[in-house]
C-alpha cells in the first residue's frame, strides 16, 4: 500500500486524499479543518447543508473525537464497529458542526474495516470527513481506476487498496428509541440486533 511518511501531516495541513474503505473508495480530508471540508464539498458539488460522516481508524479514536457520547451509544459503537455501517449518533458536544448539515445535534460516524496503514492515517489526522469518491449522481467506485480524474488530480494522498465490494455503507440513525435505517446495506441486522439488546 505504501503510504508516504508525511501523509498525515499533509491531511492535517488541508490536503485531500483518495482512500479505500471496506465498501468503496472515498475522498477525504481532515474533519476538523472547515476550509478543507468546504473545498471537498465544492469539488464534489455537494450541497453545503448535506451532512457527511466523520471516519475514524478505530473505535477508540472515534470515541476520543466525540467524548460526550452517552454510555449506551458508546457501547453500541463498540459492538458494531469496525464495519460497513454509518451510524447517525447524538452530538451533545456540538462537535464538527460543518459536517452536520441542518442538524448539529446529530453526526454520522464511520469506522470501516481498514488496512492498518489507512486506519492509522485516519486517527493521526484527527478523524476524516469522507464521502464516496465519485462525482455527484455517478456510481460509487469499487476500484481506484474508477475514481474520476477530477478527484485524484486534486488529492495529495492516493492509496490503491485493490478492488473493493463497491456497495456503499448502510446508514442507520440510532438517536431515537428505535433505530431507523436511512440507507439499507451491509451490517444492518447486526446494528438492529445490538441496539435491541442494549435497550433491555
Amino acid at each position: 500500500m505504501g503510504l508516504s511518511p508525511d501523509a498525515a501531516e499533509r491531511l492535517r495541513s488541508g490536503a485531500l486524499a483518495v482512500l479505500p474503505t471496506d465498501t468503496v473508495y472515498g475522498i477525504a480530508c481532515a474533519a476538523g479543518l472547515a476550509d478543507a471540508c468546504a473545498e471537498l464539498y465544492a469539488l464534489k458539488e455537494r450541497p453545503a447543508g448535506q451532512p457527511t460522516a466523520i471516519m475514524a481508524g478505530s473505535v477508540a479514536g472515534l470515541l476520543g473525537l466525540l467524548p460526550e457520547l452517552s454510555a449506551r451509544t458508546a457501547e453500541l459503537c463498540r459492538a458494531v464497529l469496525p464495519g460497513p455501517v454509518t451510524l447517525v449518533v447524538e452530538n451533545p458536544g456540538g462537535r464538527f458542526p460543518h459536517l452536520c448539515g441542518d442538524a448539529p445535534d446529530r453526526i454520522g460516524v464511520r469506522v470501516p474495516l481498514l488496512e492498518p496503514e489507512v486506519a492509522a492515517l485516519a486517527d493521526a489526522a484527527g478523524g476524516l470527513l469522507i464521502t464516496s469518491a465519485n462525482l455527484r449522481g455517478r456510481p460509487a467506485p469499487g476500484r481506484l481506476a474508477d475514481v474520476p480524474r477530477e478527484l485524484t488530480d486534486r488529492a495529495a494522498v492516493v492509496v490503491d487498496g485493490g478492488e473493493l465490494p463497491g456497495a456503499a455503507s448502510s446508514v442507520i440513525d440510532v438517536t431515537g428509541e428505535q433505530p431507523v435505517v436511512l440507507r439499507d446495506g451491509p451490517g444492518v441486522d447486526r446494528v438492529l440486533e445490538s441496539a435491541l439488546r442494549l435497550r433491555r
